[in-house]
């Protein structure tokens, strides 16, 4: 039986990504980049629905394409990729600081842990208004 399943999900958010700067988990209650959280995961739900997208737990690549205007890049490449690999990822294991105001949002996982990416790509365009698009590729197992 052939395997079916979608080997990479593309999807482009609006406004700019969370980062992770600090040591208090971004997925907090009332934590400062909880919108743009928000935000990610909505564009990450709707994009895992309409392709039956289910969580990996092999391997993956990301890939990250920051679009904005010039100057405006709202943090440092490292600190991008960071917030945006740790909101993609299985958040069961963020629980203990509770994620009830996340609601549905709380389920939403592109794979289960972020320490599985193993390639990564991120590059920026000159855009009018601050977007990003996001790539998650299956790669195949170590041998």
């Amino acid at each position: 039986m052939q395997n079916t399943r979608a080997l990479t999900l593309s999807f482009e958010v609006n406004g700019p990504p969370p980062v992770k700067t600090e040591a208090l988990s971004i997925f907090a209650a009332g934590h400062r980049q909880a919108a743009r959280v928000r935000t990610l995961l909505q564009a990450a739900c709707g994009a895992a629905q309409r392709s039956g997208w289910t969580a990996l737990a092999e391997p993956v690549a990301l890939e990250v394409v920051l679009r904005c205007p010039p100057g405006r890049r709202t943090s440092d490449a490292a600190t991008l990729i960071g917030g945006i690999g740790a909101v993609l990822q299985d958040k069961k294991r963020a629980a203990d600081i509770g994620l009830a105001h996340l609601g549905v949002l709380a389920d939403v996982a592109l794979y289960v842990d972020d320490r599985q990416i193993q390639q990564i790509s991120y590059r920026e365009e000159p855009a009018e208004e601050m977007s990003y698009l996001v790539r998650v590729t299956s790669l195949p197992p170590p041998v």
